[in-house]
């Protein structure tokens, strides 16, 4: 780290360097001085940065204190905790939908009126989004199109009243109207993004409502759930894989956390894991507790209510670990995966 080598090194050749630290470390250079502040701004750094693998999978928290906004991001691969200045966020923008792609999307009530921004939290870039043709609260998902440079925010329909499916297209800084989804019974608000589809659980008629994004069209899929089924999260995975999490057995002693996946062609739930006993003790301690369940890129996350704890499942090498620090001890905190990148852009 001697200050004459580094003085010394052409731009091009320093930003080739500096897009390959990890970004919670290369966000905190931008202090150093004044080349490298322009640096991590300018195009050929970008560049540089889309084109190295990506830093691998992160856990973004965001709680709020006396209206003050707060964000924190776990480094899976780093195993280790980092703040990220979050004040540049409006006041209002406190419910956190998801992440995709680098972006984040939040959304609140400006007031009377229910808005949605999409932010990168690494750049402070943000993008008010303009309000729906229905302005209501609504089930939202982000989704990220890395190749168009572009990204979409899906609104499904409002809890209590069927609304026409609104898309918003980032090219076109517009919403669309879609068909409304047919009367159904929703027995979850959490929505799956899957290969281009979006899918949204259903106890009337049992199974999933699946919304195409290329047609703009709902339709039923017949999956019926697990016997037994208490509480379920669909999750999805990479290349094509959907997951339901869930937990079955019908008293506490015999109540355990399982993992299916969605077989496509028999359009049924195959069993493919099951949470170890000790585990499952130690994350869900009461039968009654509530517990939350995310995932991306086959890493599915177990969080609860009131303990505080993270509890990381890898589908791919069926291995379950415990998620260390404490920024999930807050109660009030919302929590996704998400994926770190400078050159994810809002415009």
């Amino acid at each position: 780290m001697e200050h004459d080598i580094w003085a010394k090194l052409p731009d091009d050749l320093l930003s080739e360097v500096l897009a390959r630290i990890p970004p919670f470390l290369l966000f905190r250079m931008r202090s150093v001085c004044r080349r490298w502040n322009s640096i991590l701004n300018d195009n050929s750094f970008l560049k540089f940065h889309s084109q190295v693998p990506s830093h691998g999978p992160c856990l973004l928290t965001l709680w709020r204190n006396s209206q003050t906004h707060h964000c924190s991001v776990f480094s899976l691969p780093l195993k280790t905790w980092y703040k990220i200045p979050s004040g540049f966020l409006p006041h209002w923008a406190f419910f956190l939908v998801g992440s995709s792609g680098g972006l984040i999307c939040l959304s609140g009530f400006d007031g009377l009126l229910f808005r949605i921004i999409v932010c990168n939290p690494l750049t402070q870039e943000w993008r008010l989004l303009p309000m729906m043709h229905y302005n209501q609260q609504r089930q939202l998902i982000l989704v990220v199109d890395r190749m168009d440079r572009s990204f979409k925010v899906i609104a499904a329909s409002d809890v209590y009243e069927p609304l026409p499916t609104e898309v918003y297209d980032s090219k076109l800084d517009s919403w669309s109207l879609n068909q409304i989804m047919p009367a159904v019974s929703v027995c979850s608000s959490k929505m799956a993004f899957c290969d281009s589809r979006l899918y949204l659980e259903t106890l009337s008629p049992l199974g999933m409502m699946m919304y195409r994004i290329d047609t703009g069209c709902w339709e039923h899929i017949p999956a019926k759930f697990p016997r037994s089924l208490l509480d379920g999260y669909l999750v999805a995975g990479s290349h094509k894989r959907l997951f339901l999490v869930g937990r079955i057995g019908l008293y506490s002693t015999l109540q355990s956390m399982r993992i299916w996946e969605l077989d496509h062609v028999r359009t049924v739930w195959v069993e493919i894991n099951r949470m170890p006993p000790k585990y499952f003790r130690a994350l869900l301690r009461l039968s009654a507790e509530r517990f939350e369940c995310f995932g991306q890129d086959n890493l599915i996350c177990f969080t609860t209510w009131n303990q505080g704890r993270g509890l990381l499942y890898d589908v791919e090498k069926k291995a379950w670990s415990w998620i260390a620090g404490c920024a999930l001890q807050l109660c009030s905190s919302q929590i996704c995966f998400y994926e770190p990148r400078f050159d994810s852009s809002i415009y």
